[in-house]
């Protein structure tokens, strides 16, 4: 995955412009890591912030729209490529203000962009 394409959702993940993805369940190559909280984008630096309940106690985490391999709206579920370790893993979300902060979400997708590729599951 290039850098340049960690914020912005893939051609194949049947995201649709406009498409509003609150409450949308998140899941990992692994297993669910929790619910979509909001969509922001920044500088062009589209990504969901997912709120993991008491999986990692009870902090969110941000997750570029680049990560996003499926989008099932029936199902209001959403897939990632990567695995709940690496989400836990990410650059630590801490205040709503680092949604806004370009340093904060550079770290973030370079964090992303350096994951191995991971098998997928679908949606």
């Amino acid at each position: 995955m290039a850098i340049d394409r960690i914020w912005s959702y893939a051609p194949g993940s049947a995201h649709t412009e406009g498409q509003d993805l609150t409450g949308f369940s998140v899941a990992a190559t692994d297993g669910t890591i929790g619910h979509v909280d909001r969509e922001d984008a920044p500088h062009g630096m589209r990504h969901l912030v997912v709120d993991t309940g008491v999986w990692v106690f009870g902090r969110s985490v941000l997750v570029p729209a680049g990560v996003v391999t499926g989008v099932d709206t029936e199902a209001r579920k959403i897939t990632l490529a990567c695995s709940r370790a690496d989400a836990k893993a990410a650059p630590r979300f801490e205040t709503d203000s680092e949604t806004r902060d370009p340093r904060y979400l550079t770290a973030v997708g370079d964090y992303y962009h350096r994951l191995p590729p991971r098998e997928t599951t679908s949606v």
